[in-house]
C-alpha cells in the first residue's frame, strides 16, 4: 500500500471526534479510498469490519432497512463477517456507501449509539438518485480524497528527499541551477504522464512500461464512462467528459458546451455539469466575475473550464481513440519536446495540485479597451484578504502580459503574482517565476 497524506487526517478525525461523528470520504473511483481506510482500520483499531456494498449479500443489505434493534444488527454483522466488535475499539466501514442509501441514513442512529466508529467511502455520493428518499445524517464529517499528488508519487518511488529540498529552496527563493532544474522537470513530467491513480503508479513501478500504464488508465477511463451512463443514459455527460482535452486545446475563455451538445437547455447544462462535478472525476474552474478574496460569492456558474482530476488520465484521454503506438505524447513530454499546442497539460496539472492543496479553482478574463485585446489569468487563489494570480506557460518563456494588465487593473487586491513555467526559479520584478514542480507549495 502506498503512503498517503490523508492517513494523518484520519488519525486527527479519530482523536478529535471520539465517535461523535462518522467520516465520509468522497472521491473518484480507483483513487485508493478503500485501501487506505481498510489499512487504517487494521492499524488503529482492535478490530474492524468492512462492508463493501458493491458485492454485499442481500441479507446484509436488508439489515439496514430496519435499525430499531441495534443489538441485532451488530450481532448479525459479527456473525456474517466472523469478526468480534469491541466497544469504542472497533471500526465499521461502509465501502461504496452510495450503493446502499439506507446504510448512510442509519449513520445518525449508529453514531448516537456510540459503541463503534464509522467511516463511509464512496463516489457519486451526491448524485440525485443516491440521496433521494433518505435523510442525510448531520453527523457526517466530509473529507475529499484525490489522486496521489506529486509528493505522494515520489514517496511511491522511494524518494522522500526531493520535495523537502525543493520546499526549502522555494522558501528561500533561490534557484537550483539549470542543470538540476532540467532533471527535476523531467521527474515532474514523469508524474504528469503516469499520474496519481494508484493502479497506474503500481503498474509503472512493476513494469517500467508506459504501454502497460496506459492500458491501466484506459481501463479506469472506461470505468468512468460506464458510471456516466448510469447517471445519464442520454450520453451527454460522457460527451462533455470526452471533450475536455479538445475544449482546453481551443484556448477559449470558457468550456463551449454548445459545440459539444447542440440545442441543450441552459438549466439542463447546469445540472449535467453539477453531476459531472459530483462524480469527482473532473475539476471545475469557474470564472470569477469580481476577483477578490470572496470569489466563491461571485463565481459565474455559466462560465467555467473543466479539467480532469488526474493529469495522467488526461494524457490518455487526449489519445483515447488511437492505439498506444500512435501516441507519441509520452516520448515528447518526457523529453521536453512538447509542442506549444499541448501546453494545456500543464494547466491540468496545476489545477490538480492546487485542488489537492484545498484551493477552489477560479480564473478571470477581461478586455482592455485601449489595446483592444482580451486577457486571461489562468488561475486565481485567495490568500488572506487578497488574491494571487497565476499564469501558466508550457515553456520557459517569461512573457506575462496578462499578469501585467491584471496588475494595472487590480493592483490593490494582489498579494503575490506567479508565473508557472519550465525553467529554474527566478524573479521578474515583483513576479515569482516558478518551475511547475513548485506549484504544490502555493
Amino acid at each position: 500500500m502506498f503512503k498517503r497524506k490523508i492517513y494523518d487526517k484520519l488519525l486527527q478525525w479519530k482523536k478529535d471526534s471520539d465517535g461523535k461523528t462518522a467520516l465520509l470520504i468522497e472521491g473518484a473511483r480507483r483513487i485508493g479510498k478503500s485501501t487506505i481506510v481498510e489499512s487504517f482500520g487494521r492499524n488503529e483499531y482492535k478490530s474492524y469490519i468492512i462492508i463493501d456494498f458493491s458485492i454485499v449479500s442481500k441479507n446484509i443489505r436488508e439489515l439496514f432497512e430496519d435499525i430499531s434493534d441495534l443489538n441485532y444488527l451488530f450481532l448479525q454483522l459479527q456473525l456474517q463477517y466472523k469478526v468480534d466488535l469491541y466497544e469504542r475499539e472497533s471500526l465499521i466501514i461502509f465501502d461504496e456507501v452510495q450503493l446502499c442509501p439506507r446504510a448512510r441514513q442509519a449513520i445518525k442512529s449508529l453514531v448516537k449509539d456510540h459503541r463503534y466508529d464509522y467511516i463511509e467511502t464512496g463516489s457519486l455520493i451526491s448524485i440525485k438518485k443516491n440521496v433521494q428518499d433518505i435523510l442525510i445524517p448531520s453527523e457526517e464529517r466530509k473529507l475529499n480524497m484525490y489522486p496521489m499528488d506529486y509528493e505522494e508519487f515520489l514517496w511511491a518511488l522511494n524518494d522522500e528527499t526531493t520535495i523537502p529540498l525543493i520546499h526549502k529552496l522555494f522558501d528561500s527563493q533561490k534557484p537550483f541551477g539549470e542543470e538540476i532544474n532540467r532533471k527535476l522537470m523531467r521527474d515532474f513530467r514523469l508524474y504528469m504522464l503516469v499520474g496519481g491513480m494508484p493502479q497506474a503508479v503500481d503498474e509503472y513501478i512493476k513494469t517500467n512500461n508506459f504501454r502497460k500504464v496506459d492500458d491501466v488508465k484506459r481501463d479506469i477511463l472506461n470505468l468512468y464512462e460506464d458510471d456516466f451512463k448510469k447517471i445519464d443514459a442520454t450520453g451527454k455527460i460522457s460527451m462533455l467528459f470526452d471533450a475536455i482535452p479538445a475544449q482546453l486545446n481551443k484556448n477559449a475563455s470558457r468550456y463551449q458546451v454548445s459545440s459539444v451538445l447542440t440545442n441543450n437547455r441552459a438549466d439542463n447544462t447546469l445540472e449535467l455539469i453539477a453531476e459531472l462535478k459530483d462524480s469527482k472525476t473532473v475539476l471545475v474552474s469557474y470564472h470569477a466575475n469580481d476577483p477578490s478574496a470572496g470569489m466563491s460569492t461571485n463565481k459565474d456558474l455559466t462560465r467555467f473550464k473543466l479539467f480532469l482530476c488526474d493529469t495522467g488520465l488526461f494524457t490518455t484521454l487526449m489519445f483515447k481513440d488511437k492505439d498506444f503506438t500512435e501516441n507519441i505524447i509520452y516520448e515528447k513530454l518526457l523529453n521536453d519536446k512538447l509542442g506549444t499546442n499541448l501546453g494545456y497539460l500543464y494547466e491540468n496539472v496545476v489545477a490538480q495540485l492546487l485542488t489537492c492543496n484545498g484551493n477552489e479553482l477560479f480564473y478571470y478574463t477581461f478586455f482592455n479597451e485601449s489595446s483592444r485585446h482580451n486577457y486571461e489569468i489562468d488561475f486565481l487563489i485567495a490568500k488572506k484578504n487578497k488574491v494571487c494570480p497565476i499564469e501558466v506557460k508550457s515553456s520557459g518563456y517569461k512573457t506575462h502580459k496578462s499578469l501585467d494588465e491584471f496588475s494595472i487593473k487590480f493592483s490593490n487586491r494582489i498579494l503575490q503574482k506567479y508565473l508557472v513555467y519550465t525553467k529554474d526559479f527566478s524573479k521578474d520584478k515583483d513576479i515569482l517565476c516558478l518551475p511547475a514542480y513548485m506549484i504544490s507549495f502555493l
